[in-house]
Parts: C-alpha cells; sequence; structure tokens
C-alpha cells in the first residue's frame, strides 16, 4: 500500500479563503493525497488567559496579539469556508481533511462526513475528546508529539474500548517543537511504537527540509504529515516550520522514489541487472600456454571476465584434470577442453 502524503496546510491560509485555495492547489500539483486544514473554535479551544508557545510569539509580528485566543480568533475556518474548500478539493481531485481541536469541531466534521479522523498531539491526554472521536468508529490517525509510551497506550485503550478496532488506528511519531531539532527528531520512536503496540505508524514531521519525512518512510512509515506554505516568511504560526511549493512537490517525489526503492525484500537479480551478469562476472582462462596432455594445477588459472565459460566457484573440479589440446594463455577454458 503506498504512502499516505498528508500536506498540512493547517492555519497557514491566515483566514484567508483565497489563500487556502492556493495551497490546495499546490498540495494537488506537488502530488499529495490529502491536503489538511484545522477547525476549531478559538472560544473553545483556549482560554482568554493562554499564552503562545515560544514559536508562536516568533513568527508572529500583531502586538495586540499577545494570548493564543486572539491569534487563533484571526485562523478560523467557518463552516462555509469548509464547504467551498471541499468543493475545491474536488475540482483539483485531492483528498479534504481537516483536524477538529474541539468537540463541537468534531460532530461538523463528522456532519460532513470527512474521510477519517485525525488526532493532533495536544489531544492525546483529553478523554473526552478521545471519546467523542472513537464514537464514530472511523478510521483514525494519532498523533504523539510530547507523548511517552505509556500515555500513547492510555489513548489506543480509550480508542479501542469506546469504538475504533486497532487495525483501524496509525500511530503518528511526531515531535512538538516548530521547527523541530534534528537531534530531537528520534526516528527510532516511531519503530518503538510499532513495537509496542502492532499498530500502522507514521511521522508527523516539523524539521526544517525533507530529508527527516523521506527517512521515515524507509524505516517503515505509511503516512506522512508535513506543513506547507506559500511563503515561509509570511506571518503566523506555523510558516516558518513549513515547506515552500517546490520543497513539498521535491519531498512527494522522493517518497514515490524510496517507495520504489524498498522493494519486496527479496534478493535476487533485478530484471535490470540481469543482463550484466555475464560482462560483470568471470569465468576460469589460462593464465598461461599449456601443451596437450597437461595435468592442471591451480596457478594453471586466471579468473577473467566474461562470465560465459566455467564458474570460478567450480575451480577446485578442474585440478588434477588433463588438457585435451594444447591451449594458449588467456583461452577461456571448457568442459569439453578437459578429461
Amino acid at each position: 500500500m503506498a504512502v499516505q502524503i498528508i500536506a498540512e496546510a493547517g492555519v497557514n491560509h491566515n483566514g484567508d479563503i483565497q489563500t487556502a485555495q492556493k495551497l490546495i492547489e499546490v498540495a494537488a500539483q506537488a502530488g499529495a493525497d490529502i491536503v489538511k486544514f484545522q477547525t476549531f473554535q478559538a472560544e473553545k479551544l483556549v482560554s482568554k488567559k493562554a499564552k503562545k508557545a515560544e514559536y508562536q510569539i516568533e513568527n508572529t509580528s500583531d502586538s495586540q496579539e499577545d494570548t493564543q485566543l486572539k491569534m487563533l480568533k484571526k485562523l478560523e475556518l467557518s463552516k462555509e469556508g469548509h464547504y467551498q474548500l471541499m468543493e475545491y478539493c474536488q475540482k483539483q481531485n485531492i483528498q479534504f481533511l481537516s483536524t477538529g481541536f474541539d468537540l463541537e469541531s468534531l460532530d461538523f466534521l463528522q456532519e460532513i462526513n470527512i474521510p477519517f479522523f485525525k488526532i493532533p498531539s495536544g489531544e492525546i491526554t483529553n478523554l473526552p475528546y478521545l471519546k467523542k472521536i472513537a464514537s464514530f468508529g472511523k478510521e483514525t490517525i494519532l498523533s504523539t508529539g510530547m507523548a511517552n509510551l505509556g500515555e500513547i497506550e492510555q489513548a489506543l485503550n480509550i480508542l479501542t474500548k469506546n469504538g475504533i478496532p486497532l487495525f483501524k488506528i496509525t500511530v503518528l511519531h511526531c515531535n512538538t517543537e516548530y521547527p523541530t531539532p534534528m537531534q530531537d527528531v528520534n526516528l527510532k520512536a516511531m519503530q518503538a511504537i510499532q513495537h509496542a503496540f502492532g499498530v500502522k505508524v507514521g511521522y508527523s514531521d516539523h524539521t526544517m527540509g525533507i530529508e527527516v519525512a523521506i527517512a521515515a518512510v524507509a524505516l517503515g512509515a505509511t503516512v506522512i504529515e508535513k506543513h506547507f506554505t506559500l511563503d515561509k516568511n509570511a506571518n503566523g504560526p506555523d510558516h516558518k516550520a513549513s515547506l515552500e511549493p517546490e520543497e513539498l512537490k521535491q519531498m512527494v517525489i522522493s517518497i514515490r522514489n524510496i517507495e520504489k526503492a524498498l522493494g519486496n525484500g527479496i534478493k535476487k537479480p533485478s530484471e535490470s541487472e540481469s543482463k550484466n551478469i555475464e560482462i560483470a562476472r568471470k569465468s576460469v582462462h589460462l593464465a598461461k600456454n599449456l601443451p596437450a596432455g597437461h595435468i592442471l594445477t591451480e596457478q594453471d588459472f586466471i579468473m577473467k571476465r566474461p562470465a560465459n565459460g566455467i564458474s570460478p566457484m567450480l575451480l577446485e573440479q578442474l585440478i588434477g584434470r588433463t588438457l585435451i589440446k594444447s591451449q594458449e594463455e588467456d583461452y577461456q577454458l571448457q568442459w569439453t577442453d578437459i578429461i
């Protein structure tokens, strides 16, 4: 099954539908499978006094936005906006998805029949939220930034006890720092999650660049999620740690190449290289001029290309045999030359 590539538009539309539509175009042109937004009512997501994260402070320039609430209020998508974006996704031939951040938003996403649910890292310890997601019984992707194995296990138990079988859940390893320092990526944790819980795994990437997402595919990720933007220098909390259009396109191309390169795990000559076996390997040749009746010794042989004669692996079967007629140095020995 092909790796699902989720192009995370998130809130990089900055509250503007036309920008959101342009992001959809970029994701589709890059070859992503899904473009994902965020659905929330700011008042139900954060309290009035909730402080902004360091990266949010650094990446937003409006001094009036001194709380998360003020910042997020500008980034909400209306219900009508959702319908507009869904319709635009259909035109662009890409799957629409959105992450809900409060219970009412989850109900709305179920109402508009999104194909599956994506649980963001911040909700992994939110019992009512997890139970609500589970009640829908749909395929679910769980991000695990900031979590340990125990918290992942708790979340999985809640989901499975309340309506979602384990085979419908994919768990994404993630680090919730924007951008994530390379030394904090810990990609091997994705494999640890897979071994611990027997689930499908993937990676939600917040590093700069594309190499870590590509490496995750090589390590077994079935889903890759990556933020993208029209312009990294735009004002907003997530632009800096996002890919620009050409980078997103290159990431998709690279992931598809890695998928092909992984193969089926059976070690045998490939179709493309089989023609080179005779050219690259060697066969038994004579190292010197030898007379008829000569009894062959190991010193009489030299291994040279091409490999359309006697294999060097059969050398020991030649020692002590008799040459029927004289042959010159460099001659490729055949079984018919000896008795």
